[in-house]
C-alpha cells in the first residue's frame, strides 16, 4: 500500500476515535455503565476461550510427547 492509502487510513482512524470518544462523552450514565458490562462479559468470554484453548493445545501437546516416546522406545527394541 502506497503512503497515500496509508495516510488515509490513519486519518480515518483518527476520525473514527475521535467520534466514538464524543460518543461516550455524551451518553448518560446508565449507558455508559452498560458498555462497561458489554465489555466485561466480552473479555470474560475470551478468558474462558483462552484457557480452552490452551487445555486443547497442552493435552494435544501430551499426546504428541507420549506418542513420540512410544516410536523412539519401538524404535530402538
Amino acid at each position: 500500500m502506497n503512503n497515500k492509502g496509508k495516510g488515509i487510513l490513519a486519518l480515518l482512524g483518527v476520525a473514527a476515535g475521535a467520534f466514538a470518544f464524543w460518543k461516550y462523552k455524551n451518553m448518560s450514565p446508565e449507558e455508559k455503565q452498560r458498555l462497561k458490562d458489554k465489555a466485561n462479559e466480552t473479555g470474560r468470554k475470551i478468558r474462558e476461550k483462552v484457557e480452552d484453548v490452551e487445555e486443547t493445545i497442552s493435552e494435544k501437546y501430551d499426546q504428541l510427547k507420549s506418542s513420540a516416546k512410544k516410536e523412539a522406545k519401538d524404535l530402538t527394541n
